[in-house]
């Protein structure tokens, strides 16, 4: 997990910052930091959440830089367009007439994300891609 502390200081925020925003002590936060103690997949995705990184990147599983997200290399500019048009619109989002956190809702523009971009390769792949959209 020093890649929890290595995002945090290049984003300039300090560990009780962050542990005010994760709602715990900064030596709960630092347990994660010094690999002490076993970070669950919920706070995974809530610190990668508020870095905007994937947990993957968190987790040093990928080397993507941080502060992106996933995009495949076949993606237009077009289709980057539209998709941040999905990700940008801010209406609650409701579960059985609740509106749910934002923790929920990035979970699931993350799945939203890999949706989207799986069905527009399958897409480009069965029907073609016009070159000129770029």
């Amino acid at each position: 997990m020093n890649r929890i502390r290595e995002i945090r200081r290049k984003k300039g925020i300090t560990g009780p910052e962050l542990a005010a925003k994760l709602d715990i002590t900064p030596q709960y936060l630092y347990g994660f930091e010094k690999e002490t103690r076993t970070l669950s997949a919920e706070m995974a995705s809530r610190i990668a959440s508020i870095f905007e990184v994937s947990v993957d990147y968190l987790l040093g599983r990928t080397d993507e830089s941080e502060g992106t997200r996933y995009i495949p290399e076949w993606a237009t500019s077009r289709d980057i367009r539209d998709f941040k048009k999905i990700l940008e619109e801010d209406e609650p989002v409701m579960f059985d007439g609740m509106p749910i956190s934002p923790e929920d809702k990035e979970k699931i523009k993350r799945v939203m994300e890999a949706m989207f971009w799986d069905a527009k390769e399958k897409n480009k792949k069965t029907y073609g891609r016009n070159k000129t959209e770029e």
